[in-house]
């Protein structure tokens, strides 16, 4: 690609006009005049696509030609870079991701369920034209984190990467705390306010910061993308009692991503923790996100802000735009497609840390005495144990936090309690934050 900062505007095809797409024109007509400066150019929407043209979306569209075949935008002279705004790991937008890159189109995408799933491939493309494969705006909205872990850290070598990767969930978590109701009562009123989707299965499964960790652990590690890697547990069976519980001993409870690289290999996992009240993550209230990086020259670096919605994503989407306007841009992934590595999962039953787990069992003799013998014998250690009268279903929860151990010791005693017909419910195994 030519340098563009010469005074010729850069010519932007937008697909997708969605909630995204009509907060990037809106933040494109507001800020003109500063973003061209800031870009060395002015930066120009000149063709639009989306599923349905008649649809209101809040902004006129009239000033830009509406192209029913989005295909059609990798080839046309008059287009210098295509911002994807239309989401899923396949189907139309990774076939346009495609076409653009394989022709020597700069590509800007919010789309991190593509990335995280064909993200080598399309750095392949990126780095064989030459050209910008752009994403800031698929990890934590306009946190600059992309940014801050390809440039700003790339000196360091980062043991640990983690945070709160979906506003969804933490919007639920942090409501169910501050108001004491129970997880379905609180989805719903986001799915009312607009925090949660109608199908909401992707965020509070833990899908959604899944396919976020997976390329913040490339970036931070040099590591292969791998999705299939990561152990993936959602909110949806957190309950009030976990909640109180996690407050009476001095934590909070929030849906962590997280990544290390060690010696046995690549742990990724996306999980409800008990995150300690000193903690900056155990501060990270409603739909804001947080990611925290450990280098060993920079120590921690902690980067907080609003995780989606139109402004700050937009703002994310037009910052890459302005990168490919100054031709400041490299490697998708801070290195060559060659350079990065593949790792092998590692063991997590051989991670050592502590862990709260929550049974609901039956108001019966012995059975406490069952749990703590099936504990011993799976070698965990009780630290502490609180056990709460009678439910309206006639069962007692039982919560217990345990020593400093290997987890798949904890993942024996669930083994050998399976079945018992002292157990009322499935347990829930929350790890500690330490």
């Amino acid at each position: 690609m030519t340098n563009l900062h010469r005074h010729a505007p850069l010519r932007v095809a937008l697909v997708g006009l969605g909630t995204v797409g009509g907060g990037v024109i809106r933040l494109l007509e507001t800020n003109r005049d500063l973003i061209a400066r800031r870009a060395g150019c002015p930066i120009q929407v000149v063709a639009i696509s989306a599923r349905d043209r008649n649809k209101d979306r809040g902004v006129d569209l009239a000033p830009y030609e509406w192209v029913d075949d989005m295909t059609t935008l990798a080839t046309r002279e008059d287009v210098d870079v295509i911002v994807e705004l239309i989401g899923g790991a396949d189907g139309p937008a990774l076939t346009l991701a495609r076409q653009c890159l394989a022709v020597g189109k700069p590509f800007v995408t919010a789309n991190k369920a593509m990335l995280a799933h064909h993200g080598l491939d399309l750095a392949r493309l990126a780095e064989q034209g030459g050209i910008a494969l752009k994403y800031e705006a698929a990890v934590a909205g306009g946190i600059p984190v992309i940014k801050g872990m390809r440039e700003g850290a790339a000196a360091n070598e980062i043991s640990r990467v983690y945070g709160i990767l979906n506003g969804t969930c933490n919007y639920i978590l942090t409501t169910m705390e501050k108001e004491g109701r129970g997880f379905d009562e609180v989805l719903k009123e986001a799915q009312e306010l607009g925090y949660a989707e109608t199908d909401p299965s992707f965020d509070i499964d833990g899908v959604d910061a899944a396919h976020k960790l997976t390329i913040l652990a490339s970036l931070a590690f040099g590591t292969e993308l791998d999705f299939d890697a990561v152990a993936v547990t959602g909110v949806r069976h957190v309950i009030a009692a976990d909640i109180a519980e996690a407050a009476a001993l001095g934590y909070r409870i929030r849906l962590v991503g997280m990544a290390e690289n060690g010696t046995d290999g690549l742990f990724q996992r996306v999980h409800p923790m008990l995150v300690p009240l000193d903690h900056p993550l155990a501060h990270v209230d409603g739909s804001l996100n947080a990611v925290v990086a450990e280098g060993n020259f920079v120590g921690r670096l902690f980067f907080q802000g609003r995780g989606a919605g139109e402004g700050p994503t937009a703002s994310a989407v037009v910052a890459d735009l302005i990168d490919v306007a100054r031709d400041e841009y490299g490697d998708a992934f801070a290195m060559p497609v060659a350079a990065l590595t593949p790792q092998k999962t590692a063991d997590a039953g051989m991670r050592v840390g502590r862990a709260y787990l929550r049974f609901k069992v039956k108001d019966q003799p012995g059975v406490l005495a069952e749990i703590a013998a099936a504990m011993r014998d799976a070698g965990v250690s009780i630290e502490s144990m609180i056990q709460r009268g009678a439910s309206q279903s006639d069962g007692v929860l039982v919560a217990i936090v345990t020593h400093a151990g290997e987890e798949r010791c904890v993942r024996e005693t669930l083994r050998r309690l399976s079945g018992s017909d002292s157990l009322l419910d499935t347990p829930m195994v929350i790890h500690i934050l330490d």
